[in-house]
């Protein structure tokens, strides 16, 4: 056998560099994915669990005392006006309420609206922005030093009112 005098130095073969390329390729975008996760982290996870149960005890407590006390109500989200107005039923006359429309998702998408009363049993606040889909809806009060809590989850549509407790 003669030797091939027309073999080629590995530098300029094409397997070696799809290879190489195939390696490299699978670095860079593991690291990527490593940086990505790591600047966006997942917000939904609970560090603390045990302070997690004992707050879930509370809103438990909450709940209870609204049904108790039969609390319930109509909330209406008027967009064009920029006003969030809630008809309070039952046997408590808070100072205030607070609204928390909460994105089960998205934290950066949670609005906390104060709602003054402005009569004997209707409650308005000032709504800053459109609110639309879907959102946990939590009206929080106080009855003789005592928390009540509505809670319940809901599609948000502009100037269609939402029965709440009933």
């Amino acid at each position: 056998m003669q030797p091939e005098d027309n073999v080629l130095p590995w530098y300029k073969e094409f397997w070696p560099w799809f290879i190489i390329g195939m390696l490299s390729f699978s670095v860079v975008l593991g690291l990527s994915l490593l940086t990505i996760s790591i600047r966006n982290a997942d917000s939904l996870v609970v560090d603390n669990y045990y302070d997690a149960g004992k707050g879930i005890n509370t809103s438990l407590e909450r709940e209870r005392l609204a049904d108790l006390l039969e609390i319930g109500g109509v909330l209406s989200l008027d967009s064009k006006i920029g006003q969030v107005e809630f008809v309070l039923n039952g046997n408590s006359r808070p100072q205030h309420l607070v609204l928390n429309l909460i994105s089960p998702t998205q934290p950066e998408r949670d609005r906390r609206i104060v709602l003054q009363p402005v009569s004997a049993d209707t409650y308005r606040g000032l709504l800053e922005e459109d609110i639309q889909g879907r959102r946990f809806v939590e009206i929080l009060g106080t009855e003789n030093a005592e928390d009540w809590r509505l809670f319940e989850e809901h599609t948000l549509v502009s100037q269609q009112p939402i029965t709440l407790g009933e």
